[in-house]
């Protein structure tokens, strides 16, 4: 198993404070609570419905006609591996870890990429995987330079693939309404942007007979009821998503300003998340973790990325630690 942010109790043993004495950073889940409508009985008590209009729901959400609820973008990333021949993939790198593991446990050769190398050698590989924004590093491809690497991809029945996680705060960058083009496979992550992650619910948009073969892989009722009936009811609330997008850009920038301010600026980052690129980041890392706040650390290259704190309570105490790194480590 692959490391990921979040472990917040592997942290309460390791430093000894409670666990609810922590200000967890180390995700980039948005923080804020949602309304959550209620779930309707039969929606515990029943095998899923197909018909239930979530489908529905996430067509009109992401604007394409072709796509597949599954249980978690991480379910669709550990599947389609298995559903190519041996292939050559380029991953556009560092990236979210998972996707080189899924493809390299299958058996592909992998290779990892910067975007100037792939638009260069984009001929070598059978797939080209792209995070977008990516995760951790918050570099954005621009929408024409991806809808050309696909066209050239698919002509020789090769794959794009698109993982959009974090792309909800900026649809006009997304792929999604390009799909179904041949060739072309977005990923879409219904727990970050809602900031409801424990639902364990994302989409694949593709073309209809790639999902037909992810479906039979994956097995019947792969979405939980429960899952589905609360999902559509947010995938059809405007009004929320609004509001959500609006407090997620608003407070983006200001952790990107308050990091700037305390003499330790980012190198990139999106609205759920920002960067830090340091030498430092394991002593700033164990810095914070000692005050009981949660970073995710990366060692390669060292790096920090925190997440945005759940209130005014939260954002002043990032301050007043991150002042005093720095007036530590000047």
């Amino acid at each position: 198993m692959l490391e990921h942010g979040g472990r917040l109790r592997a942290a309460v043993r390791r430093y000894g404070i409670a666990e609810a004495d922590w200000l967890d950073l180390s995700t980039g889940i948005a923080p804020y609570d949602w309304d959550l409508p209620a779930i309707p009985a039969a929606a515990w008590a029943r095998l899923p419905e197909l018909d239930d209009g979530l489908e529905e729901a996430a067509r009109r959400y992401y604007g394409c006609a072709s796509l597949l609820p599954v249980a978690g973008s991480q379910a669709a990333i550990q599947a389609l591996p298995r559903l190519r021949e041996r292939s050559r993939v380029g991953v556009i790198s560092p990236c979210y870890a998972e996707h080189a593991h899924a493809w390299r446990r299958e058996g592909h050769e992998l290779e990892a990429l910067d975007a100037e190398t792939a638009e260069r050698e984009l001929e070598r590989f059978d797939v080209l995987l792209v995070v977008n924004p990516n995760n951790p590093t918050g570099q954005r491809l621009d929408r024409q330079t991806l809808l050309e690497w696909r066209a050239r991809l698919a002509g020789k029945g090769g794959w794009l693939l698109v993982d959009e996680a974090f792309m909800d705060c900026t649809p006009q960058e997304s792929l999604a309404g390009d799909c179904p083009l041949p060739g072309l496979v977005v990923l879409r992550s219904f727990g970050k942007f809602f900031g409801l992650a424990g639902i364990r619910l994302g989409f694949v948009l593709a073309e209809p007979q790639l999902l037909q073969r992810l479906e039979e892989w994956l097995g019947p009722w792969a979405v939980s009821g429960p899952a589905r009936a609360l999902a559509k009811a947010l995938l059809a609330d405007q009004a929320g998503q609004t509001r959500q997008r609006e407090a997620l850009l608003r407070d983006g920038q200001r952790l990107e300003s308050l990091l700037r301010d305390c003499g330790l600026p980012a190198s990139g980052g999106t609205a759920l998340f920002q960067r830090l690129l340091r030498d430092d980041a394991l002593a700033l890392h164990e810095f914070l973790a000692a005050r009981g706040i949660l970073t995710r650390l990366f060692e390669t290259p060292p790096s920090l990325r925190f997440g945005l704190p759940p209130d005014e309570a939260g954002w002043e105490r990032l301050g007043q630690a991150l002042i005093d790194y720095s007036k530590e480590r000047p």
